[in-house]
C-alpha cells in the first residue's frame, strides 16, 4: 500500500489493471502479487512487485508495517504491506499488467460518505462487499477491504 505526499495531501497509489489479464482485469487493485523465490517475506514481495508494475525502487520505499492478512476469492490470503514513498519518486508502468496509476487522497477515504456496501456475485458466490466511488472509478472487493482496514487503523 504505497503511501505518498503531495504538499499537504496525503494519498495511496492505485492501479488499473489491463483488460487482458486473468484474475481481476480491467479492476483498481493495489501492486502486488505472488510470492516468489527469493523474496525476503511479504515486504520483499511487496517491494519487487511495486518495483515490476509501476518502477518504483525498492529503495524509495520505508517499509511502515503490515495490515492483517485478508483472504480473496483467488484463494490466495494477502498480506497487504503499508510503505511510505520518498518524494519525487518517478512511474514507470509495466504495460503488460497497469493500464494506469492513480491517487486517492486519505481525506477521501476517510470521509466514510463514500464508503458504501453493496452486495455483488463473485464466482458464483454472493458477498457483501465495500465500495468507494472515486471520480470515474469503483474501488471494490479486496481493495476496498484493504483501504478500509488502513483507514480503521490509522482513525
Amino acid at each position: 500500500m504505497p503511501l505518498v505526499r503531495h504538499g499537504d495531501t496525503l494519498s495511496i497509489l492505485l492501479t488499473m489493471r489491463t483488460d487482458h489479464l486473468k484474475d481481476h482485469p480491467g479492476q483498481i487493485s493495489l501492486p502486488g502479487g505472488r510470492v516468489e523465490p527469493g523474496d525476503a517475506g511479504a515486504a520483499g514481495t511487496a517491494l519487487r512487485e511495486v518495483h515490476e508494475e509501476i518502477g518504483i525502487a525498492p529503495e524509495q520505499v520505508r517499509v511502515l508495517g503490515y495490515l492483517e492478512p485478508l483472504a480473496v476469492v483467488t484463494g490466495f490470503a494477502v498480506t497487504p504491506v503499508v510503505g511510505w514513498v520518498a518524494a519525487g519518486f518517478e512511474l514507470r508502468l509495466d504495460a503488460f499488467e497497469v493500464a494506469e496509476v492513480f491517487e486517492v487522497p486519505l481525506a477521501f477515504l476517510i470521509d466514510e460518505q463514500n464508503l458504501t456496501r453493496t452486495v455483488r456475485t463473485v464466482r458464483g458466490i454472493e458477498a457483501r462487499l465495500y465500495e468507494y466511488a472515486f471520480e470515474e472509478r469503483r474501488i471494490w472487493g479486496a481493495t476496498a477491504q484493504m483501504l478500509k482496514q488502513f483507514i480503521d487503523l490509522i482513525r
